[in-house]
């Protein structure tokens, strides 16, 4: 009786300390499925239709706030304000170093969790603030003109597999009960281009390519990181839109994979099933959306869930049990990122602010940076340079444009280090000689800010500004002064101090008096809403939603003469940015540039392309590209005679590219002595760039895609089938190949020690020794390729199924062991199924392909083969 008593009076006290709570899925003691059952069953279906939504309501009855769900890290928060911007996701591949990415990863979600929960703080729940994150993409590069191409870690799906699993990973944390962030692998599949297509192309291919090269990178995100969600593609395959296909999202993603996270439509996806000028599968909205929803799409990012599927209730196109189920998954989503709970009992709720763009991120920003960058070509050692250089020519349009660091999908970093900053930085006594020499593409000005010396407000140089702590100038502003050029990045903090959310607006206004007539580019970059006038009439309006956007007109201005402007900007997000920028037309780039290279003793050309117009379904149609994707992959033209008018000059020139896909450099690869690819390096790009450059860096970064020599060597771009794409299956002489990278130090493999035969199943161990025979230590990627001898027409001429980034001490030499196990070495046959048989396969080991000569052999490292009988 003592005992029972005791007992009795230990649960009491327990029951009395046990917060107290309105509602069952409040009880943090239930299981997250118990409490998102219990939460589900109190919903009305208007409410659980809202919350199938990508900016999903409150329901304020219930106590669950609104929540959005679009939020961006592909390489760094981004569109959410300050954070750590790093080399965008092809320099990461560049990289090939899967553990740094696993401690970028960790760090871009140490800031994502930080950010959230002081946004929460301050009452700020829109996009970009959230916890879901619609990263990695996993996408396979498998064409150089695509202009997303950017933002995929290459063309390989092993390599891509590997550093997505680790982002991945790093991104969700270790906890065994609350996620850190949820990742996205998108676009769920077969979807790399064209752009300006995309909502209406069905693509078709075999089984073969499907499973060797479209899914296993997906796969490895779902199996072995166990990525929590899976965004949908805007294209058909195989018929089916992607986001309302059985074959995809049922039975291959959930039920031959075991998926158990949620599917979220790529953006507006679902309105191109019912759009007859776009897939045109079905007739009706409601129709789209219970194909969506019936086929495993759980979030809609657009507006066709919320409120087609009432009436796809309605006309019984689905049942609320669909929905419900939808609806738990997103739910449960929110609680195993800790949102319903205790900060205090989240692990990752109390990381601090302080974390953001702190000096150990930007020291890993750098230091991403530095692997990524690839040295194609260096004859006679061009490279490093000198420091003792006394005078530089530094030209070219990625010389000093800070969008070049950034690539597309990025945040606002707190500086920008381009390589003329950088450089200036390195060599304080130098003479640096700047000249633009060209715009990125002829017919694509190269803006900046307009001066205060032709802006005038009453008077005063400048623009009169406005500044209202609202976004629709309401009432009076909170205070009115002169700014002397409109280049503003409002981060961290905002124009108007106190400001309790990120709504206000400027009205600035005052005249344009140009110091010579000519024409002219007048542009607007803003990141919200924003409208230019004129003389009193209305230029262009636009919006920003998710990344800064310019709009810009040409004109004729008169010297002296003065042309009233007006700007408003209206920010309703949280990276307000607002920049008025021109351009003179038709002026004479090149003359100044060869000036400046006559002055030097060595010219560094930074050359490439840009985000501005590579990147994302884009309106950009210029000679060589097509709304974001590119027709031709060669240097635009402009680019070209700079080039070669620059080395006519005698003078010592290294060229520098900076891009986003492989560029077909013919001429230079022929006639400069040395080029760097330097991607889009992130906020530190201009300073790795430099650090190469001038040798306080040896590089180390091998290229994740194959730079062919011309379109005319490539398939037609909507064709999805593999023959004569990538590395694995492309029959011609690229330019540079696949795994290509030259270093400061030499590499010699040595020792390769590989069976004669191995039975059926059992792993191929390999060892091999690699010496750093040079006086500078550096960096070598062991590559190990296998081809299937036997099944030569089959398969691809090579498959990459092992690789490692070793660094090595001037002379040291590291004895390194490796395991081929059955599931790499086997191959997919027609039906898409893996097949293991008897039979000659060839292995070849170390820091490059075989079989290369010219540009197109890295000369600093060395590579094996070894023929293996692969026996029953």
């Amino acid at each position: 009786m003592v005992v029972v008593v005791m007992f009795v009076s230990i649960l009491m006290s327990c029951n009395s300390n046990k917060k107290e709570v309105a509602f069952q899925f409040q009880d943090e003691s239930l299981s997250a499925e118990e409490r998102v059952n219990d939460l589900v069953s109190r919903l009305t279906l208007k409410e659980k239709i809202s919350q199938l939504r990508y900016d999903a309501p409150a329901i304020s009855r219930l106590g669950i706030p609104e929540y959005n769900w679009w939020n961006e890290c592909l390489h760094g928060v981004a569109r959410a304000g300050e954070a750590t911007v790093f080399p965008q996701a092809i320099g990461m591949g560049a990289t090939w170093n899967p553990d740094l990415i696993f401690e970028m990863g960790t760090a871009v979600s140490d800031e994502a969790r930080a950010k959230h929960h002081q946004f929460i703080k301050e009452g700020k729940r829109r996009m970009g603030q959230g916890l879901t994150f619609w990263t990695p993409n996993i996408n396979i590069f498998r064409d150089p003109r695509w202009g997303r191409g950017q933002e995929t870690y290459g063309e390989d799906p092993f390599l891509t597999g590997k550093i997505g699993v680790n982002y991945i990973n790093a991104l969700q944390g270790d906890d065994d009960k609350y996620l850190k962030v949820v990742a996205t692998a998108k676009h769920f599949a077969v979807h790399s281009g064209p752009e300006k297509s995309r909502h209406q192309d069905n693509y078709q291919t075999n089984n073969k390519d499907l499973y060797e090269t479209y899914l296993p990178a997906f796969k490895a995100a779902v199996k072995e990181a166990n990525v929590y969600s899976v965004m949908c593609a805007y294209n058909r395959y195989r018929d089916a839109p992607c986001c309302g296909s059985d074959m995809l999202l049922q039975k291959i993603l959930r039920n031959d994979w075991g998926f158990n996270g949620y599917v979220v439509s790529d953006c507006w996806a679902i309105n191109d099933f019912w759009q007859a000028e776009n897939h045109g599968v079905v007739e009706t909205p409601a129709e789209a959306a219970a194909m969506a929803l019936n086929n495993g799409t759980d979030l809609n990012c657009g507006n066709v869930y919320d409120p087609s599927l009432n009436d796809a209730i309605l006309k019984e196109l689905v049942d609320e049990v669909a929905i419900d189920a939808a609806v738990k998954k997103l739910f449960l989503a929110r609680f195993k990122l800790g949102m319903f709970d205790a900060t205090e009992h989240v692990k990752w709720a109390n990381i601090p602010y302080d974390v953001v763009a702190s000096k150990g991120h930007l020291a890993l920003s750098e230091k991403v940076a530095q692997e990524s960058m690839v040295l194609l070509k260096n004859e006679n050692k061009t490279l490093p340079l000198s420091k003792d250089l006394k005078s530089i020519a530094i030209i070219g349009p990625n010389a000093n444009a800070t969008q070049a660091l950034l690539g597309n999908y990025h945040g606002t970093p707190q500086q920008f280090i381009t390589p003329l900053k950088a450089i200036k930085a390195k060599l304080p006594n130098a003479e640096i000689h700047y000249a633009l020499g060209s715009d990125i593409a002829t017919g694509w000005s190269t803006l900046t800010p307009i001066p205060i010396t032709v802006l005038k407000s009453e008077g005063e140089a400048g623009l009169k500004g406005e500044y209202y702590s609202n976004n629709v100038f309401k009432g009076t502003p909170e205070f009115t002064r002169v700014d002397s050029i409109i280049n503003f990045v409002w981060t961290p903090k905002r124009p108007i101090n106190n400001l309790k959310s990120d709504n206000f607006s400027v009205r600035w206004s005052g005249a344009i008096k140009p110091t010579e007539s000519g024409a002219y580019r007048i542009g607007l970059k803003a990141s919200s809403f924003a409208k230019l006038f004129v003389n009193d009439s209305l230029y262009f309006e636009f919006s920003a939603e998710y990344e800064p956007k310019t709009k810009y007109f040409d004109t004729v201005l008169e010297k002296d003469k003065s042309y009233n402007i007006k700007i408003e900007y209206n920010n309703a997000l949280s990276d307000p940015q607002a920049h008025l920028l021109w351009a003179k037309l038709d002026e004479d780039l090149i003359t100044p540039a060869i000036k400046a290279v006559n002055k030097a003793d060595v010219a560094i050309l930074f050359l490439g392309l840009s985000p501005e117009i590579e990147g994302e379904e884009m309106e950009v149609e210029l000679e060589g590209f097509d709304k974001g994707d590119r027709s031709e992959i060669s240097l635009p033209k402009n680019q070209i005679e700079l080039m070669k008018k620059v080395h006519a000059t005698g003078k010592p020139t290294v060229v520098v590219l900076m891009n986003g896909s492989a560029l077909a450099v013919n001429w230079a690869a022929n006639n400069v002595p040395a080029i760097l690819e330097a991607w889009y390096p992130g906020e530190f790009g201009g300073k790795a760039i430099a650090d190469v450059l001038f040798g306080d860096y040896n590089p180390g970064g091998k290229l994740p895609v194959t730079f062919y020599k011309s379109v005319s060597d490539l398939p037609d771009f909507k064709d999805y089938n593999m023959a004569n794409r990538t590395y694995k299956y492309f029959k011609g002489d690229p330019l540079f190949p696949f795994g290509h990278g030259l270093s400061y130090s030499n590499f010699e493999y040595s020792n390769l020690n590989i069976a004669d035969q191995v039975s059926l199943k059992n792993a191929i161990n390999i060892s091999v020794e690699i010496k750093n025979t040079s006086k500078i230590a550096g960096d070598d990627v062991v590559q190990i390729y296998l081809t299937h001898l036997d099944r030569e027409a089959q398969n691809a001429i090579r498959t990459l199924v092992s690789f490692d980034r070793v660094h090595l001490a001037a002379g040291e030499t590291k004895t390194l062991n490796y395991k081929i196990d059955a599931e790499q070495y086997a191959w997919i046959n027609a039906e898409g199924k893996k097949i293991l048989e008897p039979g000659n396969v060839l292995l070849s080991v170390g820091g490059k392909q075989p079989n290369f000569t010219g540009v197109a052999n890295a000369s600093s490292t060395s590579v094996f083969t070894k023929r293996v009988l692969l026996t029953n």
